[in-house]
């Protein structure tokens, strides 16, 4: 074991006690030198020089973590705000959608009774429940019937313009047969020169063809087709189709004339059964 002490053989002092007055002695040297001088200071800035890279060195990991923990903290919270701003648009592309389908069916609906104002005592909307549809049929079920006072041979329109003719009726629901069932025929005229014929139904939704029309009749590409009223089962003027086109053969005697419907016969989801104004029936031939 080391053994300390104050004084040597001679009787000096020496070892720790010594070294420690000799220290005290140099820092209060050192303290008054700095208090009445700035040498001390300028030592201070020259080794804050060469200590810098050190402190660096030190502070560098600390840095860096909490660099690394704000750049991950960032990270998920631009993440979660993405995934909300995303989960927003969404939903606002749905309503959006809901905003357009409503607005679209108001236009409808809307179409419907202005275009019944003048020719319909009274008017039903039905929504279409089923399809009947196929190479000899073109038929559709809607969602009224007799306890709504639709009876046989009604007329049926959509927004754009003839729909059909109620075929049958049930208690609740009807049958509706399309314009453009081979079955079905309908009166029109042409009204820019009043040229009355008939359409037949082709089996084709898109496409309705014109009977008894001579090659030399006065039928253009463009002519748009309404209801003459004969009959009585149709309002007189109500939009049923616009020719398409027109083809005359010099070795036939009837031209082969083709018509597309106004109604969206492919399309429509809500009809109206109309019952006429006793003016709006058209007189027998």
């Amino acid at each position: 074991m080391v053994a300390f002490r104050s004084t040597d053989i001679s009787g000096r002092p020496t070892g720790l006690l010594f070294r420690c007055i000799l220290f005290s002695l140099l820092a209060f040297g050192l303290i008054i030198a700095d208090k009445h001088y700035d040498q001390l200071g300028r030592i201070r800035r020259v080794l804050s020089v060469v200590a810098y890279p050190a402190q660096v060195a030190v502070a560098s990991p600390f840095r860096g973590w909490a660099w690394l923990r704000e750049i991950l903290s960032t990270r998920d919270a631009l993440r979660a705000e993405n995934s909300r701003l995303a989960e927003d648009l969404r939903s606002a592309r749905f309503r959006l959608q809901r905003y357009d389908a409503l607005e679209a069916e108001n236009r409808r609906l809307r179409g419907l009774r202005d275009n019944t104002a003048d020719v319909a005592a009274r008017f039903l909307i039905g929504d279409i429940m089923d399809l009947d549809i196929d190479a000899f049929r073109e038929r559709v079920i809607v969602d009224k019937g007799a306890q709504d006072g639709v009876y046989v041979g009604q007329a049926v329109l959509d927004a754009g313009g003839v729909f059909g003719q109620v075929a049958r009726v049930g208690q609740l629901t009807s049958e509706v047969i399309l314009i453009s069932d081979a079955a079905h025929a309908i009166p029109v005229q042409i009204t820019r020169n009043g040229l009355r014929t008939v359409a037949l139904g082709t089996g084709d939704m898109n496409r309705l063809k014109l009977a008894y029309i001579s090659t030399s009749a006065d039928v253009l590409k463009g002519d748009t087709l309404v209801t003459s009223g004969l009959g009585g089962g149709f309002p007189a003027g109500y939009p049923v189709g616009t020719v398409s086109e027109v083809k005359r053969d010099p070795a036939q005697s009837l031209a082969d004339v083709d018509v597309r419907p106004a109604a969206a016969l492919d399309r429509a989801r809500e009809l109206m059964f109309v019952w006429l104004k006793p003016a709006a029936k058209a007189p027998t031939p």
